[in-house]
Parts: C-alpha cells; sequence; structure tokens
C-alpha cells in the first residue's frame, strides 16, 4: 500500500473520521487504490448489525433514521447512517443530501452520516453501498442504518444487504396495493407506517396485518412481522421500533438465522464485484480484442443475436483467463 493509503487504513482502524470520509470518497469516485485498503478492512468488518430503512419516497425514512439513530445512542451504541439519495445528473452526487436533514446528530462523536449517489443502481443502492458499509463496520459503528432511495418496485434490493429490512409505508399513500406488486411484502422483517397521525392509519396498518396473514406459512413462520405506527417528527412510536429491531437481532441470534444472512450477503457482495470485474472485462475486449470486435461486427450486421454474442465472448474471455 502507499503511505497515503497506509495511513487511511490505520486511521480508520484508530477511529479517525478525517479518514473515513476520505476512504468512502475515494471509494465513490471509483478509485484504484482504495480497493487494496477494502480488501485489508475485510477482515475488520462483521460485527455490525445491519438494518434497511426501504418504502416510497416521502414516507419519512430520514426522519425514522435519525430517531433510531438517537435511541441507539441512548444505549451507548454508536450508529452509521448510509443515506442513499437519487444521484444528480451533473455531479454525479447525492441529490437530496441527507445529512442536512440530520444536523442535530452532526455534533455526536458516536454518529457518522454519509450521503451516497445512488447512480442508477438496481433497487437504489450504489455499487459501492456494500464497501461503505464494510469501511463502517471496520470504523467501529455497531449500528449501521442503510436508508435507501425510495425507488418503488426495485427496492427488494435491500434484502442482500441488511441483516433486518424494515420497509416503511404511510396512511393514504396507496402503499398497501404498491407492496404487492413490488414484492415488499416478502422481505420486510419488520413494517412501520410513519406519520400515522394522519387520517387513515389504522385502516392502512389492518391492511398490512391483513396482507401478511394470508402469505403461504404465515401460521408456521418463526418470526412474525411485527406492524408500528410511527409518528418520526415527534419520536413517537421510536420505542417500539427500536424494541422490534432488538427482538429481530435477538432472533438472527437464537435461530442460526444470522449465519444464513451473513451468507447471502456475502455472496451478493461476491455477485456484484464479480458483474463488475466481468462488464469491465468484457467492454475492454470488445473495444481492443479483435475476435471480439469480430462478434460485435456481426452483431452489428444482424448476422448473429445478441444472446449468442454474449455466451461467445463469455467463452472467449473464460478460456483467456484460464490460459
Amino acid at each position: 500500500m502507499s503511505d497515503l493509503i497506509d495511513s487511511l487504513y490505520r486511521g480508520l482502524l484508530q477511529g479517525d473520521r478525517r479518514s473515513a470520509a476520505r476512504l468512502i470518497t475515494m471509494i465513490e469516485n471509483g478509485d484504484p487504490l482504495s480497493i487494496g485498503v477494502v480488501k485489508e478492512l475485510h477482515r475488520h468488518s462483521g460485527k455490525a448489525q445491519i438494518v434497511g430503512l426501504t418504502g416510497l419516497p416521502g414516507s419519512g425514512k430520514s426522519t425514522l433514521a435519525c430517531g433510531l439513530a438517537k435511541k441507539y445512542r441512548e444505549y451507548g451504541k454508536t450508529v452509521g447512517i448510509i443515506a442513499v439519495d437519487p444521484t444528480s445528473p451533473f455531479t454525479g452526487g447525492a441529490l437530496l443530501g441527507d445529512r442536512i436533514r440530520m444536523q442535530e446528530l452532526a455534533g455526536d462523536p458516536g454518529v457518522f452520516i454519509r450521503s451516497m449517489g445512488s447512480r442508477g443502481a438496481l433497487g437504489g443502492l450504489a455499487t459501492a453501498t456494500n464497501d461503505v458499509i464494510n469501511i463502517l463496520d471496520a470504523f467501529g459503528m455497531d449500528v449501521i442504518i442503510v436508508e435507501t432511495v425510495g425507488a418503488g418496485q426495485v427496492e427488494v434490493e435491500i434484502v442482500k444487504y441488511a441483516h433486518t429490512c424494515v420497509v416503511v409505508t404511510m396512511p393514504g399513500g396507496g402503499d398497501e396495493i404498491q407492496a404487492i406488486k413490488a414484492g415488499i411484502l416478502e422481505i420486510g422483517d419488520i413494517f412501520v407506517v410513519n406519520k400515522a397521525d394522519k387520517e387513515g392509519s389504522s385502516r392502512t396498518v389492518a391492511d398490512l396485518e391483513m396482507m401478511l396473514e394470508m402469505k403461504p406459512g404465515f401460521d408456521e413462520a418463526p418470526w412474525k412481522q411485527p406492524v408500528i405506527q410511527t409518528v418520526a417528527t415527534n419520536s413517537q412510536g421510536i420505542d417500539e421500533l427500536h424494541e422490534a429491531l432488538d427482538n429481530h437481532w435477538r432472533f438472527l441470534n437464537e435461530t442460526g438465522k444470522l449465519e444464513e444472512k451473513t451468507s447471502e450477503r456475502m455472496k451478493a457482495e461476491l455477485i456484484e464485484v464479480l458483474n463488475s470485474k466481468v462488464s469491465i472485462a468484457a467492454s475492454k475486449a470488445l473495444s481492443e480484442d479483435p475476435k471480439c470486435r469480430e462478434v460485435l461486427t456481426r452483431l452489428i450486421k444482424r448476422e448473429i443475436d445478441p444472446h449468442s454474442a454474449a455466451d461467445q465472448v463469455a467463452k472467449y474471455l473464460i478460456k483467456g483467463a484460464s490460459q
């Protein structure tokens, strides 16, 4: 490692916030030097509880994240918040800037907040998000809250990365039908009806509970997903949500499900890295390698279809890698 990277690596493990912030920026910008640190940090991660907050835009996820962070801090736990926002088309950075909305936490040394642009990633999760989770884990955060962009039907990606997935909805938004369309009922470990002071809150809770009970195998399921009402702006229901999160974390540990979750996350991370590396290698081959360029030419001339072309390029790349 270079002197700079070695300094950031050591600083991060010693709890230096500037080192963590600078390393995260390098990850977001795709700086190749940062990969060396990420590789080394892997063995220092795996201790944090990862909580995913997902749901439609406007349901109050940021305010809930802020309320949860304060509650965890009351119990002496350190908290990292990764707020995945829509990407600016001009700068590539986070467009909404959750750090502005979480200013009340800014002075707490036990809280680390970072907004990240989704950069068009499936599920509203940036490709770099998992690396940032590992950085905050190695940095010593006890709990890491990942708030997704709220992109509707592609929100299910968060289930691959979080130990506990909290689905946030609100009264009168038609979210019950949207939940069915998006498969949200399948990924939620805890459901929250935020803005419960609005009209229709009880109906939304009842509808969600009914749909959950109608799921195949609900009666035999070892974990029954609770539906919790909150008004995040005045901390109403935050205690209940914190208790539900603790209960689910205990459930995962006591039943061995935590190992399953960890295995699923590692597999998802590996596939994500492989996809990235294969995509880069294929793009380079199609630009520089004569045989792959010939495949591309045949595709353009309609002599071959995209699926067959992809098979040929994949076989060529695999053959080249084995030599």
